[in-house]
């Protein structure tokens, strides 16, 4: 059952409020009327859904919420962890980890030193969770790998055409890329970016660098300082319930004087830590996107390799943030990535961001280089897109943030790539500086690497940052999106972001009355009421 609603403020008129009470109240009375029926007229199929066992009722929240030590299933179990000690430990195995990882390894080279860096990753692979389909800025490549062409980096389908457009419900109006705006994608590389990790973890392994994929970082621990001491690996052999296996076994704990987190957008390490350390106090609340992709095989005939197409507009309404991509790749074989980014601060709830996708899929100007095609792979993720604006601090005793888990993608780039690779890179020098330095006298037991964030910000990635920071916000005028591409018409093409103010973004959702929400309250209580209906 699906709601058509043209007007999201019609939600809000005080008589359909009354009326939604209504229905809800009426709703409530027959469901529970429902459930009882079902309770005395299935009750085998009501007791086998509601309990594991006939005698241990069903547990299944994380441990952290429900403590294995109040638990009576965990009672003789062996909770020791085995510990390894290691100079750095990096969490994460994406471009801007291993770029950490490999540029440690370089600077112990040249300088002769010893250092044991292990890095952890929960793909089962080193680039297995990366999504296919990307156009990478080779700058950061390039000053890690001066040669990387000559060690086969997989960077195959220069960029040779550029087009941006708007679209409308049938028709697609061209826009022209000028020289020095964002989308300008001259000198760059259409990538399969699971392929490009994979061969910097090769690189990284060579060096020296120790790889754990298939562990995934469960746990932050501490110094009794209050410092970051390493983190611990999960826990496997656990049932669906919660009840340990028979061939259960502790994680593994990861010690080591600098912890680098490059989980990646919003991950839960980070979280435990912004909140910690207070690293959010003096940064906005960050926003976020979601970024649909397909890989796709097509006909021939239709294969532009190295042509890069951007669009806005259709289906998204001007108040919605998002876009499309479509990148011709040159692999051996006629491949097409294609993806569809959703800012996840739309105002209409009904929304759903795959559904528009697959509606972009259908435009007549896209679904001819489609035709006749077949999709062979497909995933989305979370995307950073609060800008310069909502950047945390950085460091803290025993550890730092690098890459898209602070947020340091380009948003009106659609790239992060480059920039958390520098990060990184950036990173592992301020690291080894105070590694190697015999005069050292840290207040903590995990070293406080401050000199990371003050490279960063004189680095080209804050100037890079900087320059596009008032692009995101601009889009949350009256004109939505197209309000923001005039903005980056005016004060980025001609003053390239040195504009004497920084815009705001609006906050989370503060746009929305105290009735409104309580409107939209009532609507979801609704719907879960259909759901369950549904399962009667």
């Amino acid at each position: 059952m699906e709601l058509e609603i043209d007007d999201p403020l019609v939600l809000f008129q005080p008589r359909t409020v009354l009326a939604n009470l209504f229905s809800v109240f009426a709703a409530r009375q027959c469901f529970h009327a429902l459930k009882s029926i079902k309770r005395d007229c299935l009750p085998s199929l009501h007791k086998a859904g509601w309990a594991s066992t006939a005698t241990v009722p069903r547990i299944t929240t994380h441990y952290t919420i429900h403590p294995r030590d109040k638990d009576k299933r965990w009672e003789g179990v062996n909770m020791e962890r085995f510990a390894e000690e290691a100079d750095v430990v990096i969490v994460g195995g994406g471009p801007a980890g291993l770029s950490a990882a490999i540029r440690l390894k370089q600077l112990a080279a040249e300088q002769g030193k010893e250092i044991r860096v292990c890095l952890v990753e929960k793909a089962s692979q080193i680039g297995a969770h990366t999504l296919s389909g990307a156009c990478l800025e080779p700058r950061s490549l390039e000053e890690l790998f001066p040669d990387w062409k000559e060690r086969g980096a997989p960077l195959h389908t220069p960029v040779t055409e550029d087009k941006f457009g708007i679209l409308t419900k049938k028709y697609r109006i061209p826009v022209p890329i000028l020289p020095g705006l964002p989308m300008v994608n001259h000198g760059n590389y259409i990538v399969r970016l699971g392929h490009f990790v994979r061969w910097l973890g090769e690189q990284a392994e060579a060096l020296g660098v120790e790889l754990y994929p298939g562990y995934a970082a469960a746990e932050v621990l501490f110094h009794e300082d209050g410092s970051v001491k390493g983190i611990a690996t999960n826990d496997v052999g656990i049932q669906k319930d919660g009840a340990p296996k028979a061939t259960f076994e502790r994680g593994l704990e990861l010690h080591a004087k600098v912890t680098v987190f490059a989980e990646g957008c919003h991950g839960h390490l980070a979280k435990q830590l912004y909140t910690k350390y207070n690293l959010r106090e003096k940064c906005q609340a960050q926003s976020y996107g979601i970024g649909l992709k397909e890989l796709w095989t097509i006909d021939e005939k239709k294969w532009k390799p190295g042509r890069v197409e951007h669009t806005v507009g259709w289906p998204l309404d001007r108040h919605t943030y998002g876009g499309s991509f479509l990148y011709h790749l040159n692999e051996g074989e006629p491949l097409v990535a294609l993806g569809f980014v959703v800012g996840l601060d739309y105002q209409n709830p009904y929304l759903n961001p795959f559904r528009e996708f697959q509606r972009w899929k259908h435009h007549p100007t896209i679904a001819p280089t489609l035709e006749g095609g077949k999709r062979i792979a497909y995933g989305a993720r979370a995307l950073n897109e609060g800008g310069l604006q909502s950047i945390p601090k950085l460091t803290f005793p025993g550890g730092l943030l690098i890459g898209c888990s602070p947020g340091l993608m380009n948003v009106p780039k659609i790239k992060g790539t480059h920039t958390a690779m520098k990060s990184g890179m950036l990173a592992s020098e301020a690291i080894f500086n105070q590694l190697t330095n015999e005069n050292l006298q840290s207040k903590t037991i995990g070293l406080d690497v401050q000199e990371y964030e003050e490279n960063l910000k004189k680095s080209w990635v804050w100037k890079e940052l900087y320059s596009v920071r008032n692009i995101r916000p601009s889009c949350h005028s009256m004109l939505g999106v197209y309000g923001g591409m005039i903005y980056t018409g005016i004060f980025y093409w001609l003053l390239r972001g040195k504009e004497p103010w920084t815009l705001k973004h609006p906050g989370n959702f503060s746009f929305l009355k105290e009735d409104a929400c309580q409107s939209l309250l009532i609507l979801v209580e609704a719907r879960a009421f259909v759901a369950k209906w549904q399962e009667l």
